[in-house]
């Protein structure tokens, strides 16, 4: 089976995405685009952590350009699908009982999203001989809906199945929630790139959800996950979230964590920077306590995989004795943050 799929991914994420496609060995990635990765899979793909959603790729043309009666252009997409060959493809065995689309594009246009995903939409509902969901009035496709993604990006125009029956960045665990929670993509994306080791004690100081430390531990169960927060919601969020899994959670201030010295082989963490959530305790009057904690727990061999909003944040590691050895910016809530790897050099063993 050489199945061309298509995985959607935050902006920036991308390379990441690639290669949890490799490291998972499910076959052979072709192309990098505009929040997507190509591959063409070998076996069936588990679902992959760092993507949002995996489609099945569907129908390719030229975009259709930016004028209003453009949308009409897309039908084509629709009926060069093979349905026969797709349908079966999907990690259900259940009959479509309607469709929807969601569309998006890169550029301005004459038309909305709502006008591409009709015209596709109702294509496909006449050809499947289903109803067709419109997401005009905003309420969610009904269960058992057979989900479309479409995408302009200038060049071309790309029609894809969705492989699941819901998108892969809705996790079942999260059933709670806080201001400022991650997007759990996201979370898994940190977590790989922190390289967290069996055993290893792993600590999110900020931890909100627990959505950094759950994503951790579903990959790497053999280590510790402690979290700590200054809200009580959060806390008892975290704690619901996590359920069984080896996490623990504490109601703490981040800028005086009950660790010793060194005590943390990976750091993940989120930290309240201000623009979703205000920083709290400590932190609200002395912000740069937070990189004087994360300085004092991390071990010497440790590393640290946080977001930071901007470059003054990455002049801010530098000057509390960080190294950053991977920064990857990302487009994430209107905002450009850095994913950044850290280090921390050992003045006693100097090493890092």
């Amino acid at each position: 089976m050489h199945t061309p799929l298509v995985a959607r991914c935050l902006r920036g994420l991308e390379p990441l995405v690639a290669a949890e496609v490799v490291r998972c060995g499910l076959g052979a990635v072709t192309d990098l685009r505009h929040r997507e990765v190509h591959f063409r899979a070998t076996r069936s793909a588990p679902p992959l952590r760092t993507a949002d959603d995996v489609f099945l790729l569907a129908a390719r043309s030229p975009d259709v350009g930016a004028a209003r009666q453009a949308p009409r252009d897309l039908t084509a997409l629709a009926d060069r699908t093979d349905l026969d060959h797709l349908l079966p493809l999907r990690r259900t065995a259940a009959a479509p009982v309607c469709v929807d689309v969601s569309a998006s594009f890169l550029g301005r246009r004459a038309f909305t999203r709502y006008d591409a995903e009709d015209a596709v939409g109702e294509a496909l509902a006449q050809r499947l001989g289903v109803p067709y969901h419109s997401r005009r009035t905003g309420a969610a496709p009904p269960p058992g809906s057979c989900g479309w993604r479409l995408t302009l990006d200038g060049t071309q125009a790309t029609l894809m199945l969705r492989v699941d029956d819901r998108p892969l960045h809705r996790r079942a665990y999260k059933r709670h929630t806080v201001p400022g929670t991650l997007h759990p993509p996201l979370a898994a994306a940190m977590a790989e790139l922190a390289g967290i080791g069996p055993g290893q004690t792993v600590v999110d100081p900020c931890c909100g959800a627990g959505t950094l430390l759950i994503e951790g531990a579903l990959t790497r169960p053999d280590a510790r996950f402690h979290g700590f927060d200054l809200s009580a919601q959060a806390v008892a969020a975290a704690r619901a979230n996590a359920g069984d899994l080896p996490v623990t959670v504490r109601r703490c201030d981040a800028g005086r964590l009950p660790l010793p010295d060194g005590a943390a082989d990976r750091v993940l963490c989120n930290p309240p920077w201000g623009a979703q959530v205000p920083a709290g305790g400590l932190l609200a009057d002395a912000p740069e306590r937070w990189w004087t904690e994360l300085r004092r727990i991390l071990s010497p061999d440790g590393a640290a995989a946080v977001l930071l909003p901007g470059r003054d944040d990455l002049a801010a590691a530098l000057r509390h004795g960080f190294t950053p050895v991977h920064a990857q910016r990302l487009r994430l809530s209107g905002a450009q943050p850095f994913l950044v790897r850290m280090t921390v050099k050992d003045a006693r063993r100097g090493r890092r």
